[in-house]
Order: structure tokens, then C-alpha cells, then sequence
């Protein structure tokens, strides 16, 4: 069920598009689409305009007049920079506007919920044009995990544990969270929401992903990743790509050599 806030901002702010020409459509995407939206989600909105582009100026005035805003930026650090990520009070709720020229809406990562439209031009857009979420390239991965494995076995053995820390949730965040969610039928959103959504054994899988800042837990750590991403690639890669063999061999024999040199210290 939505929060009576979430619709209220919503309403408020298809009163106040609906008044200017230049916007034809509101949707709603993320967990408002999933009927997974609880207070402490955030509100994913796309605002379809008629203009080729808006200023970031034009976009943080409309965000302005949605509420009372206490802080909103561009959103180029996730590759979006159609996007405002904006922050507002009374209540205090995180809302991503997302600005969309209404020809650019044929090509999208799911369809929203249109919540407002003139004369169905959104609806109409969406229903000649189909939504494909971007899947991770399997050989993409392999080409490269063995060598990110190398590089976290070395980490740990200099004693650079806030960089393995680091490293190890990329490898949660790009491989092993994705891969665990298309394993069981998921569209592959990084780690969003694992611990609703993987059973009990993939679950416990991941935790034993995670590790402390101590040199003997991240070395299992990692060769619980290296564990977990075995199972995933025979689940889901196997005569589908390349394996790199050689170098799967070769980095955890020097994972083992990492392990013992620090039996020995």
C-alpha cells in the first residue's frame, strides 16, 4: 500500500505539471511498480517533457516547487545525469526525478506506472516500444574475476584491509548479488533487497561473503565469494562462456600461498 505522504507528493505534483505545457507525463517506477513501496522506500518518479532537454536549473526549480526542498543534485555519479536526487522535509522523504524527453521513452529498463498523461501519449509510447533491464555479460565477468581475486589475495597480504573491504562489497554489489538474482528468477539489481528475496542456502551463501577488519576473515571472505561464484557459474554460465582456466588455477594457488604466509606470521 502506498504511504499516504508518497501519494500526497504526488499529487501535489501532477497539480502543478498539469499547469505548465511543457511536461506530458508523470510515471512511477522502482518499488511503486513492484507494489513493494513501504515508508522507507524511496520515490522513483519520471517526468516526460515535450523540450529535446531542460537546464539542470529548470529541472531544480521544479523540484523546488514539489515541496519544501532542503537539498537536490544531478545524478552523473550513477550515470544518470537526467536525474535530480532530491531530499525533502515536512515529511522528510527522498524522491529521484527523473527527466525524460518523451521520444527517449522507447528506450527504458522497465515500465513505469504512468500516474498522469495527456491524452495517453505516454501509454501509447510504451505500448509500440518494449523495456529491457540491462543483464550482466557473463563472459564480461569471468574475463575479469580471477584477476579481481588476485588483486583482493594481495591486498590482504600487504594488510590493506580497508581496501579489501571495499573490494569485496564491488564483488557483492557487480557478481555475486546480480548472478544470485537471476539464479532465482530476479532481475539482477545488485544487492537491492537480497534478504527478502534469496532462499535460506543463497542467503547464507552471501553472508559468508562478508568479512571484518581482520586478515584471516577476509581471506575466507574471499574464498567464500570465490565458493559462491563457482555455484552461480555452473548454474548459470556453463557452455555459455569461456571459462578462463588457467587462471582460475593460478590465482588460488597464490590465494593458498597468501593463506599460508599468514599462518606463519
Amino acid at each position: 500500500m502506498i504511504p499516504v505522504h508518497f501519494q500526497d507528493f504526488v499529487n501535489n505534483l501532477i497539480s502543478i505539471l498539469q499547469k505548465d505545457q511543457e511536461y506530458l507525463a508523470l510515471a512511477a517506477g522502482g518499488s511503486w511498480v513492484d507494489q513493494q513501496i513501504d515508508r522507507f522506500s524511496d520515490i522513483d518518479l519520471v517526468i516526460v517533457h515535450r523540450s529535446q532537454s531542460l537546464s539542470v536549473d529548470q529541472r531544480i526549480q521544479l523540484a523546488e516547487s514539489a515541496g519544501d526542498l532542503l537539498s537536490a543534485f544531478t545524478g552523473e555519479h550513477v550515470g544518470e545525469p537526467r536525474l535530480i536526487i532530491c531530499l525533502y522535509d515536512n515529511p522528510l522523504i527522498h524522491v529521484d526525478l527523473k527527466f525524460v524527453h518523451l521520444e527517449d521513452m522507447t528506450e527504458r529498463v522497465e515500465d513505469p506506472l504512468v500516474l498522469w498523461e495527456c491524452e495517453n501519449i505516454l501509454s501509447d509510447v510504451m505500448a509500440s516500444s518494449k523495456s529491457a533491464f540491462p543483464h550482466p555479460d557473463f563472459q564480461w565477468i569471468e574475463d575479469r574475476f580471477w584477476v579481481w581475486i588476485h588483486y583482493g589475495a594481495a591486498k590482504i597480504g600487504r594488510g590493506e584491509l580497508f581496501e579489501v573491504l571495499t573490494f569485496i562489497s564491488f564483488l557483492q554489489q557487480t557478481v555475486l548479488g546480480p548472478l544470485a538474482l537471476l539464479n532465482n528468477a530476479h532481475l539482477p539489481k545488485g544487492v537491492r533487497k537480497l534478504e527478502m528475496i534469496l532462499p535460506a542456502s543463497d542467503l547464507e551463501a552471501m553472508l559468508k561473503t562478508n568479512a571484518s577488519y581482520d586478515q584471516e576473515t577476509c581471506l575466507h571472505s574471499l574464498k567464500n565469494a570465490v565458493a559462491f561464484y563457482r555455484i552461480l557459474r555452473n548454474s548459470l554460465m556453463t557452455n555459455k562462456i569461456q571459462y578462463r582456466t588457467k587462471a582460475e588455477l593460478r590465482v588460488m594457488t597464490y590465494l593458498e600461498d597468501i593463506h599460508l604466509s599468514l599462518n606463519q606470521l
